[in-house]
């Protein structure tokens, strides 16, 4: 496992208060509401009271907020299936540290079939024992583009034995959209929503 302080990081990255000042819910457009709707059906998520801060954040440069909005939901209908997309968004949250994009994903992750000691495991990642072949070839391609930002021949070998070239071009793709939002919110220091415990959750 991935070794770090949980209450330490998170007091560094979530403790103290947001950087910048979310957008009250009233004053999202409609435009920008629908984005947020699109990519939570995606994510198979409760239909939604309250818009997220860190959506209400992220809308106050709204060109990006438009691109990311499409950009997850396009992922949420990509190629590779759900339960293959959690797994590596979930590596990607553990490996940078990501108590925001961990814990929604944990949840998602649920939602998609992966059971708690699964998600257990991605936080050892592809090390540990009890993956398949191509779930430790996921699993350790999120570790190659985040150390190395490449993937290895090995790695791109095993997973074009199952994978087409659609899902093996969306994968690099997903997994660098995942690390920017996790920057994203870790930078701004977007807070825990209730019923988001953070890199606890397990």
């Amino acid at each position: 496992m991935d070794e770090f302080d949980i209450a330490e990081r998170e007091a560094h990255v979530v403790g103290s208060g947001p950087r910048i000042a979310a957008v009250p819910g009233e004053e999202i457009d409609e435009a920008s509401r629908a984005l947020i709707v699109a990519v939570r059906a995606g994510a198979g998520a409760p239909p939604m009271v309250e818009v997220p801060e860190y959506m209400r954040t992220v809308v106050k440069h709204p060109d990006i907020f438009r691109c990311q909005m499409e950009m997850g939901a396009a992922l949420f209908r990509g190629r590779i299936a759900p339960r293959e997309r959690e797994l590596a968004v979930l590596r990607v949250g553990w490996l940078c540290r990501a108590p925001y994009e961990w814990g929604q994903h944990v949840a998602i992750g649920y939602r998609v079939g992966l059971g708690p000691e699964e998600i257990a495991r991605v936080r050892t990642g592809s090390a540990a024992p009890g993956w398949s072949e191509h779930e430790a070839a996921i699993l350790r391609g999120v570790e190659e583009l985040i150390d190395d930002k490449a993937l290895s021949d090995a790695t791109w070998d095993i997973l074009a034995r199952t994978w087409d070239e659609a899902q093996l071009i969306e994968f690099p793709m997903m997994v660098g959209q995942y690390v920017a939002t996790a920057y994203v919110q870790n930078s701004l220091r977007i807070p825990l929503e209730d019923g988001n415990p953070g890199l606890v959750h397990a």
